[in-house]
């Protein structure tokens, strides 16, 4: 393959490691008072990514505000998660000024999650040979977008253990396309995100149902074949697993203009300009582990 695009999940990051260390207290200030815990954490977990994947792009996708198309169509989306945590709140713009100091190119779309615009660029690649797109997240909304190549790092355990799916892993773990995830989360809905699904039904009896009637749809068409007690769940929550089918959906088609964004994403790692900015900003954790990383 001529390119390597890696695409960043920056949130997840940066909350993975923020938790990961607030638990103990380890907040890291810098000489401003600005804690750094999540940036650090953020900042090592990246460069990890690079050395393992050797990207020729590398963009850091962002959320940006709360508000995105999903409250127009579900008020209640994501509308039950906490505030964050003040010693986090500062971060969300300092990692943003790193990862731009540090040459990654930061990407939201406005009315847009993080995942939209990582699912539109890997839908660009997604017939092209030429190109594997990987995209590293906790989130496995994302592993409806995998394809053959086009794979999805799962964040399992600090920074250098992954789930690794591509569309084979998928179909091999699931028995399923990855595209049938949507419907399974349909079925299960997401108290994360705030969407209901059909009451009653888990995971377990989803994968079942989408395993042997293939789409929401296939199942409603069959509904008759089903248990009186499945039959009577799906009906009394019919307009939830609708709805829900819309919500799980990563979109597609953020406007993007993909051909010049690859410009803009084109990476060149240098460790030494690596080192002199985390030693500007006082991420000396960071610089610790970079130069173990790289020298």
């Amino acid at each position: 393959m001529t390119k390597k695009i890696l695409l960043i999940d920056g949130m997840a990051l940066l909350f993975r490691h923020f938790y990961a260390t607030s638990v103990h207290k380890q907040f890291m200030r810098n000489s401003n008072g600005i804690p750094t815990n999540g940036t650090q954490g953020f900042v090592r977990h990246i460069f990890t990514a690079i050395k393992n994947a050797q990207p020729t792009h590398v963009a850091v996708c962002w959320d940006m505000g709360k508000a995105t198309f999903r409250n127009d169509i579900f008020d209640g989306y994501k509308q039950n998660r906490p505030e964050p945590p003040e010693e986090l709140i500062p971060q969300f713009n300092h990692v943003k000024q790193v990862a731009e100091a540090l040459g990654f190119h930061n990407l939201g779309i406005l009315n847009f999650e993080a995942d939209d615009v990582m699912g539109t660029i890997a839908k660009q690649y997604e017939a092209n040979s030429d190109t594997q797109v990987i995209i590293v997240t906790g989130d496995r909304d994302l592993l409806q977008c995998a394809t053959h190549n086009v794979e999805i790092w799962l964040i399992k355990k600090g920074f250098t253990e992954y789930q690794k799916y591509d569309q084979n892993a998928f179909t091999e773990h699931y028995q399923l396309h990855p595209k049938q995830l949507i419907d399974i989360k349909a079925f299960m809905g997401d108290t994360a995100d705030g969407y209901p699904g059909v009451k009653g039904i888990g995971e377990k009896t989803a994968l079942k149902l989408i395993q042997q009637y293939h789409s929401v749809e296939g199942v409603l068409e069959n509904i008759h074949a089903l248990t009186p007690g499945q039959q009577k769940k799906i009906n009394t929550h019919i307009e939830d697993l609708k709805l829900s089918k819309r919500l799980a959906q990563i979109e597609e088609h953020v406007p993007l203009n993909v051909p010049e964004l690859e410009q803009q994403i084109t990476y060149e790692h240098n460790i030494d300009k690596t080192l002199e900015v985390c030693h500007l900003h006082e991420l000396y954790v960071s610089y610790k582990y970079l130069r173990t990383l790289y020298l």
